[in-house]
């Protein structure tokens, strides 16, 4: 994935500290080894955000329109599955035909099979993937394209050990933290279902909140306010996926086909419990438009599509355009949960509204 064009899927991680003046020669620093020095061991490192053997890594590959601009590559020799699994079988059958067993031990296929591995790995073709990110400084963000937990993980160690501090992923419970100083472990558990107490539901304010929006889409006609620059429409689409960490039956149902909204099976789940986790959330300003999937608990977002600037042909102003577009929806994101931080966070307030989302997921009609 990358930033320059297509659709747009990152993850956000809060930078607690802004970037030292010696960024670049840090990253520098720990620039991943060129690429023929590849053995049988994985590299891994910085380049440059051009391209995966961006080095080395200057003040002029590691910005990109006034934005830092890297990647974390990471680089290993793999041996496809179906070539080695027929080349340890041509090996087992030579043994068998050359020793006359009608069968090998496991030691022995064992031993063949690493035999296998090191004479093929080092003729392997490397294969190179990387992790690419933006920094924007003023909004205190790290746009990354770490959009697995295992990704996060790599990107948060190597940064801690570059630039001497660690990334904070965006999701509900560090954007509650961050915004109102509220605290989701303190919330006690809801459930908007009529027919689950809640002392049998999740605490879980990713779910809490993007059912909250649909509910307030269907409800409240879709409107809300981004502070200072007016108001913006939001609207809820399938595919949908519901979630629920115990309980009986299947803890997770997905609906796509049809109608996912209206669906009786998104009902169902509701009424079990479940709590939309994954939704695709579209956005309107006038007439601009964005959409993308929004994962609810990791507030990951996934093939965003913006509003596409044809004034901005060269590609600096490309790449800027793109980065405002994707601002501008973290922005109207962080609104809507601002909106939904606002009710949570009031006891009274949010008795109202929980009493309210039983009804209206106790009334909802469905198409068959």
């Amino acid at each position: 994935m990358g930033f320059e064009s297509g659709g747009l899927s990152v993850r956000m991680l809060y930078l607690p500290k802004a970037m030292p003046d010696d960024a670049v020669a840090r990253f520098a620093r720990h620039a991943a080894p060129p690429i023929r020095t590849l053995g049988a061991e994985e590299i891994h490192g910085w380049v440059g955000g051009r391209h995966l053997l961006d080095l080395p890594i200057t003040e002029a590959n590691a910005a990109f329109g006034g934005y830092p601009r890297l990647t974390l590559m990471q680089a290993e020799r793999k041996i496809p599955g179906s070539l080695l699994k027929a080349t340890v079988m041509m090996e087992e059958l030579a043994r068998q035909q050359a020793e006359k067993k009608p069968y090998l031990d496991r030691t022995t296929r064992s031993e063949i099979r690493k035999e296998v591995v090191a004479r093929l790995l080092p003729t392997m073709p490397p294969h190179i993937r990387g992790i690419p990110l933006v920094v924007d400084a003023a909004a205190g963000i790290v746009y990354a394209g770490a959009v697995s937990e295992k990704q996060c993980d790599a990107l948060r160690v190597n940064w801690l050990r570059t630039v001497g501090s660690d990334l904070v992923p965006v999701d509900a419970a560090t954007a509650a933290v961050r915004r109102r100083r509220a605290d989701p472990r303190d919330w006690p558990a809801t459930s908007f279902s009529p027919d689950l107490d809640d002392g049998d539901a999740d605490n879980d304010p990713g779910g809490d909140f993007l059912t909250w929006l649909w509910f307030a889409w269907e409800t409240r006609e879709g409107q809300a306010e981004l502070p200072g620059q007016g108001g913006f429409q939001f609207m809820i689409e399938g595919p949908l996926l519901f979630g629920r960490d115990e309980g009986d039956g299947a803890l997770e149902a997905v609906v796509r086909k049809g109608s996912p909204l209206v669906s009786g099976e998104a009902k169902a789940a509701l009424l079990a419990g479940k709590k939309l986790l994954r939704a695709r959330l579209t956005l309107a300003r006038g007439d601009d438009v964005w959409t993308a999937t929004l994962d609810a608990r990791s507030f990951t977002i996934r093939s965003l599509k913006m509003p596409d600037r044809r004034d901005a042909r060269d590609p600096v102003s490309r790449f800027q355009e793109r980065m405002n577009g994707l601002a501008a929806y973290r922005d109207m994101l962080f609104a809507l949960f601002d909106l939904f931080l606002k009710d949570r966070t009031d006891p009274a307030a949010w008795k109202s509204v929980v009493t309210d989302i039983r009804r209206w997921v106790a009334g909802r009609k469905v198409k068959r």
